[in-house]
């Protein structure tokens, strides 16, 4: 009988400890995750930087605890140029969100993702730095070409 009472405590205990890690863990609210992006709404851009200055803040893209951000800028760098010459949309917000995010640095100041494929290839490419600050994004677009080589064939 007392093996009995010790089992049925044992697995109370463990059920009791279990709820509360579920509770506590639940209970995590979303500043406590990290932050990928923020800022103006992909879709809202448009209408901020139609009657922005150059040097509005839009967006946010975070590596860790450091962010890149992207400005309204104009035909050279910035979200002006990113739509003029790259077609901003929300899907080219998710890349420039993951390149940051999680990308290889690319030697041109900024981040980049590449394919998995044997030989890598570069699938997609921000560049980091403007006129406005170091840490703005001039422009991102889509590429598809190998990577360097000596890193290509040494991955394969």
């Amino acid at each position: 009988m007392r093996n009995n009472v010790s089992r049925a405590a044992k697995a109370a205990l463990a059920s009791a400890v279990v709820t509360s890690a579920l509770l506590v863990a639940g209970s995590a609210s979303a500043e406590d995750a990290p932050r990928r992006a923020s800022g103006t709404a992909a879709e809202s851009i448009k209408d901020k930087c139609s009657r922005g200055a150059p040097k509005t803040i839009v967006r946010k893209y975070y590596r860790g605890p450091s962010y890149t951000t992207m400005r309204c800028g104009n035909h050279r760098w910035g979200w002006k140029h990113i739509q003029k010459g790259h077609d901003w949309n929300r899907t080219m917000d998710r890349k420039i969100e993951a390149a940051i995010w999680s990308g290889e640095p690319n030697g041109r100041g900024g981040y980049s993702t590449y394919s998995a494929s044997c030989p890598r290839k570069e699938k997609f490419r921000t560049i980091i730095g403007t006129p406005a600050g170091p840490d703005d994004l001039l422009t991102a677009y889509k590429v598809d070409r190998p990577s360097v080589a000596g890193s290509a064939a040494a991955s394969c």
